[in-house]
């Protein structure tokens, strides 16, 4: 029957867990997870858990079970994966279980420790055909590149934990002209509450820096007027006298807090290029290099790497589904992309 085998294509992120079935976006939720301290009982994952993080009590804490784009709890990253592929493929009555084929996204720098929990973790969900696809190959693919092409592209990927940068030709990742650096997304959200201490003496949490990112987040000290967002009002408790406080915070003031971590990236990309072959150097001077992920949405970004590298930088199109419609690709033709791993 039909509904005994289903295809699933998973970017298990550090942030978010995204899932492609029939190639429509299926679950896109935080990956969380709440449980009760006294039973270990999952009380709740992904959306409803990300609204009990931060406002939770001794009965109840959240995980959050990867962290640099890595497994850091397998207990809880499985319970999490098992929650949101029992929603993706709904729950079914009976003896029978669907047979599930997956194609599951994983960080360029994942070890052989990394890939066996993610593997492990998968099959104890329900995978009984697995594969992996590495980030950067499955950001190419959902960005729409020939990636069996003899011609180089190159792909910087900047998700929550891990920022993917990648030269992609023939089929592969190319050699040593490739990084996987543990600052990204939760770095530059880490830098937004220091910023808020230390400049206004303002305690804030990850969930109120998310939103200050989003809202006035820049790259660039000065933007056109018409892309200028307006101030953020955020209130929070003062440092000293635990009386609540508030500041209104320009783009300007997130792109002066943000720069180290945004030149951190913008060095490894360099040295990415200094080990780049000539050949495949000159392609990408020509093609361009595409920019997913999270951070790419960060305003300025794409003009300030341009600026700073002297190569086009692009943004693709809805950059935070990049991946997991590169594995929504790659799960279609599982026998024709060698880059596929069991």
């Amino acid at each position: 029957m039909a509904w005994f085998r289903q295809e699933l294509a998973i970017d298990l992120g550090t942030a978010n867990t995204v899932i492609f079935k029939d190639d429509k976006v299926i679950l896109d939720e935080p990956s969380i997870i709440a449980i009760e301290t006294k039973t270990e009982k999952i009380m709740a994952i992904g959306n409803e858990a990300q609204l009990i993080e931060e406002h939770t009590n001794p009965r109840i804490y959240t995980i959050r079970p990867l962290m640099n784009g890595v497994i850091a709890d397998y207990d809880a990253a499985e319970k999490m994966l098992t929650g949101f592929i029992q929603k993706a493929t709904g729950k079914r009555r009976g003896l029978f279980k669907p047979a599930l084929k997956i194609v599951i996204g994983i960080p360029g720098g994942s070890t052989p420790v990394d890939m066996r929990s993610i593997r492990d973790s998968a099959s104890h969900a329900g995978a009984h055909e697995l594969y992996m696809i590495y980030e950067p190959m499955a950001s190419a693919l959902g960005i729409g590149l020939d990636v069996m092409a003899p011609n180089g592209n190159m792909v910087v990927d900047i998700g929550g934990g891990t920022t993917e940068i990648a030269v992609i030709s023939l089929g592969g990742i190319c050699g040593d002209a490739a990084a996987s650096i543990h600052i990204a997304g939760n770095e530059i959200t880490t830098d937004i509450i220091d910023y808020l201490g230390q400049q206004h003496n303002i305690i804030i949490g990850r969930t109120t820096a998310e939103q200050i990112k989003f809202s006035v987040g820049s790259v660039l000290a000065e933007l056109p007027p018409e892309e200028e967002p307006e101030p953020f009002t955020v209130i929070g408790r003062n440092i000293v006298t635990a009386h609540p406080a508030e500041a209104v915070i320009s783009y300007h003031e997130i792109a002066a807090c943000i720069d180290k971590t945004i030149s951190k990236i913008e060095g490894e990309i360099i040295k990415v290029l200094q080990k780049t072959p000539p050949e495949l150097y000159s392609n990408i001077v020509r093609n361009g290099i595409w920019l997913a992920g999270g951070g790419s949405l960060l305003r300025g970004i794409a003009k300030r790497f341009t600026d700073r590298v002297n190569i086009q930088f692009r943004v693709a199109e809805d950059p935070l589904k990049a991946v997991a419609r590169g594995t929504c690709l790659a799960l279609k033709k599982t026998e024709q992309y060698p880059f596929l791993m069991r």
